[in-house]
């Protein structure tokens, strides 16, 4: 387990006082042996105990006796301490990474009412038939499949027979069934239509402004292979399906805390970066404006540059979360990182100080030092107090 800088400040103290002690116990021996002419055990004796006297062994009972009392004080208002030294490390931290659901918004997101792309030949009814056929039955995996299968997989009616699926990947970011009506892909917008997303952006641009997600429909008759991609030209677009979670009440107290506290927060997500930059904007993050789509950084260097220049960063897959907070640890910061999902363990991991919500993935819990029992974020703040009162 790594050491706290407590910790580490001991060992260096202990280190230099062990080597003192050489020199100062001769001294001390000779003065005892040769100038007051004692005899040779008393001589020992007296050096011994003047010497034992000397090392702070204390200290470490004293740092260990507060870190546990701290940890008990945490657990009374339902944070789960995993590891004692981050109490500490979370008051020393100058950058704070989070991921927009579950830390800004509330875990629980809403499907809204679907958009219709071709009201025509996918008139309402059957948009709604083909949802449920897609939902129905099926183990929502992520937030976003819980609101669906909340909105449209517990409708009324018969859905069609699956014959395959295609499960959600934040790699390529869709899903998809194949019934003998034809195979229906669900994933955002940019990815699903690819080059042509520009058939789509006047429509999806203003949902992406209010904060909301916002998920494609789109039908074709070949089933979707996840190794070779989409083709956009052979897909038929049905409808778009907002999905949307509020912010939380106490966020923006919460981030006004850390802002004043001379905490540089950065907004980690997969979604969008516009709808990233406006819920941060309405959470009251400093710098939201500063948005960009991390799928443009290409290069190690061009990422390294970005999470030192920007504040919002969208379309974030699991490595590059890892990939920022090795770039800004490299930079000298002290780095804490919020997550709930298990695309962002190998993140957690690597930040000085890792914090997980309870309702999230057991893997996310598992990999971090602190998990906020009650999925309650407003508390991080009486955590970096109590890390201050132990130092």
């Amino acid at each position: 387990v790594a050491k706290g800088e407590m910790m580490r400040s001991l060992d260096g103290l202990i280190r230099v006082i062990g080597i003192a002690l050489i020199p100062m116990g001769v001294v001390m021996f000779l003065k005892q042996y040769v100038s007051l002419e004692l005899p040779l055990r008393d001589s020992v004796e007296a050096t011994v105990a003047a010497l034992i006297g000397m090392i702070p062994e204390g200290l470490y009972l004293l740092t260990s006796v507060a870190l546990a009392v701290s940890m008990v004080r945490l657990a009374q208002r339902k944070v789960l301490a995993q590891d004692m030294n981050c109490i500490e490390t979370l008051a020393r931290v100058d950058v704070l990474c989070v991921d927009k659901t579950g830390t800004i918004t509330e875990a629980r997101m809403e499907a809204g009412e679907p958009l219709l792309l071709t009201p025509d030949a996918w008139p309402q009814d059957r948009v709604y038939t083909v949802l449920h056929s897609i939902y129905a039955g099926t183990e929502p995996d992520n937030d976003t499949a819980r609101a669906m299968v909340q909105r449209f997989g517990k409708q009324n009616g018969t859905p069609w027979p699956r014959q395959s699926v295609v499960p959600f990947n934040s790699a390529y970011k869709w899903s998809a069934a194949t019934f003998a009506e034809g195979s229906f892909v669900v994933g955002a917008p940019e990815f699903v239509a690819g080059a042509r997303y520009a058939e789509l952006a006047a429509q999806v641009e203003p949902l992406l402004e209010k904060g909301s997600r916002v998920l494609l429909l789109a039908r074709c008759d070949a089933e979707p292979d996840p190794k070779g991609g989409l083709d956009a030209d052979k897909l038929e677009f049905v409808a778009l399906l907002p999905v949307a979670n509020r912010i939380r009440p106490e966020a923006p107290e919460t981030f006004r805390y850390f802002e004043d506290q001379g905490v540089h927060v950065k907004v980690i997500s997969g979604d969008t970066p516009v709808t990233v930059s406006e819920v941060a904007r309405q959470a009251g993050i400093a710098h939201a404006e500063d948005y960009i789509d991390a799928s443009t950084l290409k290069t190690p260097e061009e990422l390294e540059e970005a999470i030192l220049k920007y504040t919002v960063f969208g379309r974030v897959t699991p490595d590059q979360k890892r990939q920022f907070v090795q770039a800004l640890k490299k930079n000298g910061k002290t780095v804490a990182m919020t997550g709930d999902g298990v695309n962002d363990v190998l993140a957690l991991k690597d930040a000085d100080c890792s914090v997980a919500m309870a309702s999230g993935s057991d893997a996310a819990a598992q990999a971090a030092q602190l998990v906020l029992l009650d999925n309650d974020f407003s508390k991080m703040p009486s955590v970096v107090l109590e890390g201050r009162r132990v130092v």
